[in-house]
């Protein structure tokens, strides 16, 4: 695996790189000819993971998914599901820490993007300005995607989950979609080595708007949780 490890991040850094130049003048276009070349450049990594690692995925519970916008709240593993469910999930708003729109070349994309940038030593200003972004996306008819816990998590462990994902419940009134999945066993986090096999990623039932901010942080924590961890134990089911 360390060969092939090797070959993937080689023709995957050329193929970003590539992509960044080649997409610059999108920059001065649309929002969705940015979102168009995005799904070129996912659907170019998601091949050579498949052919040159021996990755690949399958989704379970693809029924639960919302036919109006939403806000989805995955558990994040890897870099594998940034790129993954940005496409499948039609190119959601991102709820992202500000600092990753400074960064030359991909910073600017998330950016013209519509991503929603969050300044997280901002306190209760940071979330009344999350709050206004997030409305104005549903309101676009755009969903939104939001990692609980605020950053990678290896397989089988947890972190505490931030008060972002409740805020933007309770203030929005749309449903809560919670996303399990095992994409560390295979991508991990900062992992040089990728391990052949299929992620899962587990669409769970919607939670429906109208829980108090205490009830729907134990019911989401609950069910992703529960989720990750078996799929963790049972990468192949």
């Amino acid at each position: 695996m360390i060969l092939r490890s090797i070959l993937f991040n080689l023709l995957y850094a050329l193929w970003t790189a590539g992509m960044h130049v080649i997409c610059l003048p999108l920059l001065f276009a649309s929002r969705r000819a940015v979102q168009a070349a995005g799904g070129i450049w996912i659907g170019g990594t998601l091949w050579l993971l498949k052919h040159v690692v021996g990755i690949d995925y399958r989704i379970a519970g693809a029924e639960n998914l919302p036919k109006t916008p939403a806000i989805y709240a995955a558990k994040h593993q890897s870099a594998w599901e940034t790129l993954f469910l940005s496409r499948y999930l039609d190119f959601p708003a991102f709820v992202l820490k500000k600092e990753l729109l400074s960064i030359p070349l991909f910073g600017w994309f998330l950016k013209k993007s519509g991503m929603i940038a969050v300044d997280r030593k901002g306190g209760a200003s940071a979330l009344r300005a999350m709050a206004r972004q997030a409305t104005e996306t549903l309101d676009s008819g755009r969903s939104i995607l939001i990692f609980p816990e605020g950053t990678r998590v290896a397989p089988g462990q947890s972190r505490p989950y931030q008060p972002g994902v409740a805020a933007l419940y309770t203030q929005q009134k749309v449903p809560l979609v919670p996303v399990a999945l095992n994409s560390g066993l295979f991508w991990g986090r900062r992992a040089f080595i990728k391990n052949p096999g299929t992620i899962v990623v587990e669409i769970l039932p919607p939670i429906p708007p109208g829980l108090d901010r205490k009830a729907v942080m134990k019911e989401l924590e609950n069910r992703i949780e529960t989720a990750a961890k078996a799929l963790a134990q049972a990468p192949g089911r």
